[in-house]
């Protein structure tokens, strides 16, 4: 779900904390800024903090954000400066919605929100950080239109016809860049398959079958198959030789902007306010989360010990992680 948030609107509102008032003006407009940036900031850190720990094990570990295109700036504006620690940390970003899906499912994104996002994409790709956009259109002539819009920008573009990212699309019926190259970093790939959902699959060997059986350059996949268990390094190696004989890169999703009541960590005492970061349920999607997620608790289950999601998938041995709910900042903004 995407939210961009251009224009701030200051609703009249008064609230009792602590036993006084609290009011919505212009004398609080340079407070409310320094706590939007400190949620920012938050998020930056904390992949940066991934980032840091994932290639202290693998050098060449890939990471990529996505969403929360403000973050490529210090002040979160288009044309401030440039937040460098944070891209410097990154090898690529996703963006949803790009062309296609931003108000309705195959439907064109407004040209006014694309050409917004692109300012910060645009950023990314003048620091060296790879571009990996999704649209979300099932006409062939829309689906064509991405891809090209997408290959226009230097984009690395996947055409989902499904939000559910549940299934590998029979158009166009050879990949789009389809290469025999050997692909060995993000900078590499000219194309990716995004796959999070293989309920579509009875096991794991024909979801890696059907899998191994096409020429994408990159996948992003969830660590977890449908029953639950964890992906092997050994079933990930299966997946890093295209069709062609060509190598790939194997990335694997991970949620740090939210908690998923479905995931392994997720224990059955939990509920909204216990543990104290566990915030309200998101209307949107059953069973996810929102969290503070600069709370040490919270990011001890992702990342920096034995125990995290981040270190399991290191040992499966992925390529890379895909970070989503990047854009949590602009919950508590």
């Amino acid at each position: 779900m995407i939210a961009i948030k251009r224009n701030w609107i200051c609703l009249f509102a008064l609230a009792f904390v602590a036993g006084g008032f609290i009011s919505c003006g212009d004398d609080d407009e340079d407070d409310d800024s320094e706590i939007n940036g400190t949620y920012k900031q938050h998020m930056r850190e904390l992949v940066q903090g991934i980032s840091e720990y994932a290639k202290l094990s693998n050098a060449n570990f890939i990471v990529i954000p996505q969403n929360g295109p403000e973050l490529v700036t210090v002040d979160g504006n288009e044309d401030g400066s440039v937040a460098l620690t944070y891209l410097n940390a990154i090898d690529g970003v996703g963006r949803e919605d790009l062309f296609y899906g931003y108000d309705n499912d195959n439907a064109p994104t407004p040209a006014s929100e694309s050409n917004y996002m692109m300012l910060f994409l645009d950023i990314c790709e003048a620091n060296n950080v790879e571009v990996l956009t999704t649209d979300y259109c099932w006409d062939k002539a829309n689906m064509d239109n991405s891809y090209a819009k997408n290959s226009a920008k230097d984009y690395i573009s996947f055409a989902a016809p499904e939000r559910d990212l549940n299934v590998i699309p029979d158009y166009p019926l050879i990949v789009y860049n389809e290469n025999n190259s050997n692909i060995q970093s993000l900078a590499d790939a000219k194309n990716f398959l995004y796959l999070l959902d293989p309920s579509q699959y009875s096991t794991k060997q024909s979801f890696i079958s059907t899998i191994s059986n096409t020429n994408y350059d990159a996948i992003i996949i969830d660590l977890f198959f449908e029953d639950g268990t964890e992906f092997t390094s050994a079933e990930i190696n299966q997946l890093k030789t295209k069709k062609n004989g060509g190598s790939r890169i194997v990335i694997a999703y991970m949620s740090i902007g939210e908690a998923e009541d479905y995931r392994y960590y997720w224990q059955s005492s939990w509920a909204v306010g216990s543990p104290a970061w566990i915030k309200e349920e998101n209307p949107d999607w059953e069973g996810n989360y929102k969290v503070n997620y600069w709370d040490a608790g919270w990011q001890q289950i992702i990342y920096g010990n034995d125990d995290s999601y981040l270190k399991k998938i290191l040992d499966a041995n992925f390529d890379g992680v895909y970070l989503d709910i990047i854009d949590a900042f602009e919950y508590f903004e």
